[in-house]
C-alpha cells in the first residue's frame, strides 16, 4: 500500500469527530440513488445478502462467495469489496485484512443478534462497522493506523444503505452502532473523546455492547475472558448514567 501523509494527530482527528449521528443526517436526508450497474441486479444482491445476514449461522460462508460475482464490484457493494484490500496492524488484528476481520464480526454477531429487539440493525452495522477504513487508513510511523473511521463509516453506511432502504430511522439507528462501536475502548480507558452522554441519546447500551463483543471477538488471538471484562465494564458505566 502507498505510504501517505499524515498532517493530524489522533486527538484533533476525535476532536473533529465529536460531532454525532443525528447532525450527519441533517445533510444527507435527501438524496438520489446513483447505482454503479443494474438497478434491478443491484436490489435483488442486497435483499439476498439480508436475508443470509438475518438467516445464517454463518453469513461469512456466502458473503466469501460474493468476491466472485462481478455484480459485487459495483457501486455501492464495492464499499464492500475494498475492505478486502485494507490492511491492518498486525498488533490488534492478526487475523488479516478488513474483509477478513468482517466476515469474523459477522458470524459473532449472527450468533448475539437475538439478544437485541433489533436483530437486523445489528447485522447490518455487523457488517458496515469498519466500512470507513480503507479511506481512513495510513502507515504513519510504521503503524497502520485508521483514525475517525467510525464516523466516516458512519457517513458511508449511510450512503450504501440509502441505495436501498427508505425507512430512516433504521438507517440512523444502523448507523449510530457505526459511528459509536468504537466508544467501549474509549469509555473504559477514559480518553478525552469518550462521549457516552451523546452516545446514548442514539443507541441503547445493550445493542452496543453486543456489537462491541462482535468487533472485539471476530479476531485472532483473543482473550475472550478479558473481553467480557471490558464489555460489562462499559454495560457498567454506562447504565450508570442511563
Amino acid at each position: 500500500m502507498k505510504q501517505k501523509k499524515w498532517k493530524k494527530t489522533q486527538k484533533d482527528n476525535y476532536k473533529e469527530s465529536s460531532v454525532s449521528v443525528k447532525d450527519l443526517f441533517n445533510s444527507t436526508s435527501d438524496r438520489e440513488t446513483s447505482y454503479g450497474g443494474d438497478k434491478e441486479q443491484a436490489q435483488k444482491l442486497f435483499c439476498e445478502l439480508e436475508h443470509e445476514l438475518m438467516t445464517s449461522e454463518k453469513p461469512s460462508l456466502y458473503l466469501n462467495t460474493l468476491l466472485s460475482r462481478p455484480e459485487f464490484y459495483q457501486y455501492p457493494f464495492s464499499m464492500l469489496t475494498s475492505l478486502e484490500k485494507t490492511e491492518q496492524s498486525p498488533k490488534y488484528h492478526p487475523e488479516g485484512n478488513v474483509w477478513i476481520h468482517t466476515l469474523m464480526v459477522v458470524d459473532v454477531a449472527a450468533s448475539e443478534k437475538e439478544k437485541s429487539e433489533r436483530p437486523r440493525e445489528i447485522m447490518w452495522a455487523a457488517l458496515l462497522h469498519d466500512i470507513g477504513k480503507p479511506e481512513t487508513t495510513r502507515f504513519r510511523k510504521g503503524r497502520i493506523t485508521s483514525y475517525d473511521h467510525d464516523r466516516v463509516g458512519a457517513e458511508l453506511a449511510d450512503k450504501f444503505l440509502s441505495e436501498f432502504i427508505t425507512d430512516r430511522e433504521f438507517i440512523r439507528y444502523v448507523c449510530s452502532l457505526i459511528r459509536w462501536h468504537m466508544m467501549i475502548l474509549y469509555v473504559n480507558k477514559d480518553l478525552p473523546f469518550g462521549d457516552l452522554q451523546t452516545m446514548l441519546n442514539e443507541v441503547r447500551s445493550e445493542d452496543l455492547a453486543i456489537l462491541g463483543w462482535s468487533d472485539r471477538t471476530g479476531r485472532s488471538g483473543i482473550d475472550k475472558k478479558a473481553e467480557k471484562e471490558a464489555i460489562e465494564l462499559f454495560y457498567k458505566k454506562a447504565k450508570s448514567i442511563e
